[in-house]
């Protein structure tokens, strides 16, 4: 049995093109937030794509994973600045894939040098359980930078 499960859910009306869908999560946090092959791969105008939605998971997921490997170290952070860019690219044959997700952390953490944050990062990224599901799939990049 799992510890939790989550949901979400798209309808999606029409070709792939012109088309558009509504994803909805289980939770009710996101509601009618529409999506559309144009915001994918042209401009979001307002709509959100697959990979966008991969990058909202993995910041959250690596910030708490960097915030409980930070705290389990006796260093908790007072802030953390997480940003994750997922890329979407022309695959070799036709069709597209994700190729990689790239973290970017800055952070106010007391008693910590830069060396040791970004160690602290690199371990943190490795027991990440989103950076685990995509780390075969794609590669992944963490750029930490330890503020004042």
């Amino acid at each position: 049995m799992a510890t939790a499960d989550r949901s979400a859910e798209v309808t999606w009306n029409g070709t792939l093109q012109e088309g558009s869908g509504t994803l909805q999560t289980g939770s009710g946090a996101v509601k009618d937030l529409g999506v559309t092959w144009a915001s994918r791969v042209e401009k979001s105008d307002g709509r959100t794509s697959p990979e966008e939605l991969i990058a909202a998971a993995h910041a959250s997921c690596f910030a708490m994973a960097f915030s409980g490997t930070l705290g389990r170290g006796g260093t908790p952070p007072e802030q953390l600045r997480v940003s994750a860019t997922v890329s979407l690219n022309p695959k070799e044959g036709g069709g597209f894939q994700v190729t990689n997700s790239k973290l970017v952390v800055r952070g106010r953490v007391p008693g910590l040098d830069q060396a040791a944050f970004a160690e602290a990062a690199r371990r943190a990224e490795q027991g990440c359980p989103v950076s685990n599901a995509l780390r075969n799939s794609l590669q992944i990049d963490v750029e930490a930078t330890l503020e004042g």
